[in-house]
C-alpha cells in the first residue's frame, strides 16, 4: 500500500475507533477485529424507546448459561397504528438510507445470494418468491412460508410452490423445481432460479474463507426433452430474453427460469411477454409485496431446513452452531421483528442455535411454530429514527467490509451494515407522531 493510501487507511480508522469507543466499545485497532472481536461481547443496558405511536424498540440480554448470551432488540408494532412493507432491490442498498421521510424504522428482510465473487452475481439476488411494487420478480422452486403485504396489511402463509402465468396471452400452470414435479403435462412449466445454485467455500488466507458459485455447474439440469426459458424483468415487465433447447441455462441470467417439455409450444419464443397470475392459491393482483420467509424456529429447531441449506452455504441451522438471527412474528394484530445479536469471532457472544431460538421464542410466549426466520448473520440489522438526529442501528455492529484486493485493509461499516436485496420497511405518518 501506498504513504497516501495508507495515511487515508489510518485516518478512516481513527475515525471509526472514536465512533465504536463513542458507543463504549472499546477498540484499539480496526485491523485486529477480523481474527478478535470480543469488544463487541458487551451486555446491553435494558432499554425501551417509542418511536413513533404504535412502534416501540426494546433491548435486554439474554443470558444462555456457561457465561454465553445474546443481546435481543426487538421492534414491536401496533399494525393499526403504524404500517409495514417490504422492499427489495437487486442493486441493493444499505438499510439506515431507507429510514426516512414517513419511514421510522426498517430490518433486515429475507434471505438473499451472497458471495464474495463481484463478477458473477444473479440478475435478481432473492431467493425464492419476491414480489415489488405489485411486479413478481423471483417465483418459488419450493414450498415455503412468506410474508405477503396484501391491501397494505403483512399476512404470513405457508404458499405451494405452485400457481397460473401467462406466456403471450397462452395460460400455463406451473410448479417449483424443487417439488415433486407431476406427470408430463401439456402446458405445465418448472420454475427454477437462484435459489437452486450451491453455495461453495474456499479457503483464504487472510479472512479465513470465500463464498461463490463454480459458473459452469451454475445451470439447470441437461435434458433433450426440455427447453428453458430465461425470464427477465423489463420496465414492460417479464419477458423471455432467451431459449435454451436442452436445458443448460445460467441460473443467475435473468428473474428465473421456466422450463417446457416436448412438445415445446410454439409461442415459448424470445420477447414474448410473461405475466404471472396466481402464487398457489393467491392472485397476484391482489399482492403489494412480498418476500419468501426462511423456517419457522420450531422448523429450525427439528431440523426442517433442506429447502434452504444449498443456496446459503454453510447452513445457520446446523443444530450446535451459533448464529445471530432475525425472527419475525404476527400475533394480535401486532408484528414484532426480533434481532439475537452476535459477532462469530468471540467465544460468548456469537448469537444463538436453533434450539436455544425456539427455547426463547416459547419464554415470550410465542408459539415457535409461528415464528419465522429472516437473513441472519451478519446481516441481522434494525435501524430506527431518532430525534433530528442521523438513524441509529442496533445489531452486527461488528460488521467488516472484506478487502478487495490482497493489499486493501479491513473497513468497519457497523452502521451501514451488509448491502442488503431487501428489507421490511416501518411507516408511520409524521402527523401521528
Amino acid at each position: 500500500m501506498n504513504a497516501p493510501a495508507a495515511q487515508a487507511s489510518d485516518k478512516e480508522d481513527q475515525a471509526a475507533v472514536a465512533a465504536l469507543r463513542a458507543r463504549g466499545i472499546q477498540v484499539a485497532d480496526i485491523q485486529a477485529l477480523a481474527r478478535d472481536q470480543s469488544p463487541f461481547a458487551r451486555r446491553t443496558t435494558p432499554s425501551s424507546r417509542i418511536l413513533a405511536p404504535g412502534v416501540a424498540l426494546t433491548a435486554r440480554t439474554v443470558e444462555l448459561g456457561d457465561g454465553c448470551f445474546t443481546n435481543a432488540f426487538t421492534l414491536t408494532v401496533d399494525l393499526d397504528r403504524a404500517q409495514c412493507c417490504a422492499v427489495s432491490s437487486p442493486a441493493g442498498f444499505h438499510l439506515r438510507d431507507l429510514v426516512r421521510g414517513d419511514a421510522v424504522a426498517a430490518g433486515s428482510g429475507s434471505f438473499s445470494y451472497i458471495s464474495d465473487d463481484p463478477a458473477y452475481q444473479p440478475a435478481e439476488p432473492c431467493l425464492d418468491l419476491a414480489i415489488r411494487d405489485s411486479q413478481v420478480v423471483c417465483l418459488p422452486t419450493i414450498t415455503k412460508p412468506a410474508l405477503l403485504i396484501r391491501r397494505g396489511r403483512p399476512l404470513v402463509r405457508t404458499l405451494a410452490a405452485t400457481g397460473t402465468l401467462t406466456i403471450a396471452g397462452r395460460t400455463h400452470s406451473w410448479s417449483g423445481s424443487k417439488e415433486r414435479q407431476p406427470p408430463n403435462q401439456s402446458g405445465h412449466l418448472t420454475v427454477f432460479g437462484a435459489a437452486n445454485c450451491r453455495v461453495r467455500y474456499r479457503d483464504d488466507p487472510r479472512t479465513g474463507f470465500l463464498r461463490d458459485v463454480d459458473p459452469a455447474t451454475n445451470t439447470t439440469p441437461r435434458d433433450p426433452d426440455a427447453l428453458d426459458c430465461t425470464v427477465t424483468s423489463t420496465g414492460s415487465g417479464l419477458r423471455i430474453a432467451a431459449v435454451h433447447p436442452g436445458g443448460g441455462a445460467d441460473l443467475f441470467a435473468g428473474a428465473f427460469i421456466l422450463r417446457a417439455h416436448h412438445p415445446w409450444p410454439t409461442h415459448l419464443t424470445v420477447g414474448a411477454l410473461v405475466d404471472v397470475t396466481s402464487v398457489d392459491t393467491h392472485h397476484v393482483r391482489d399482492l403489494e409485496s412480498a418476500l419468501s420467509l426462511g423456517p419457522s424456529a420450531a422448523e429450525a429447531s427439528a431440523g426442517g431446513t433442506r429447502a434452504w441449506d444449498r443456496s446459503l452455504g454453510a447452513s445457520p441451522f446446523r443444530p450446535a452452531a451459533r448464529h445471530p438471527r432475525t425472527l419475525l412474528a404476527l400475533h394480535d394484530n401486532h408484528f414484532q421483528l426480533t434481532v439475537l445479536d452476535g459477532a462469530p469471532l468471540t467465544s460468548t457472544f456469537r448469537g444463538t442455535t436453533v434450539h436455544e431460538t425456539a427455547e426463547l421464542c416459547a419464554r415470550a410466549g410465542l408459539d415457535p411454530s409461528q415464528v419465522f426466520h429472516l437473513d441472519g448473520g451478519q446481516t441481522s440489522k434494525i435501524a430506527y429514527t431518532r430525534h433530528h438526529q442521523d438513524p441509529d442501528v442496533v445489531g452486527s455492529l461488528h460488521y467488516l467490509q472484506w478487502p478487495a484486493t490482497a493489499d486493501a485493509p479491513f473497513r468497519w461499516r457497523g452502521l451501514e451494515g451488509r448491502l442488503l436485496r431487501s428489507a421490511l420497511l416501518i411507516t408511520a405518518p409524521k402527523e401521528t407522531r
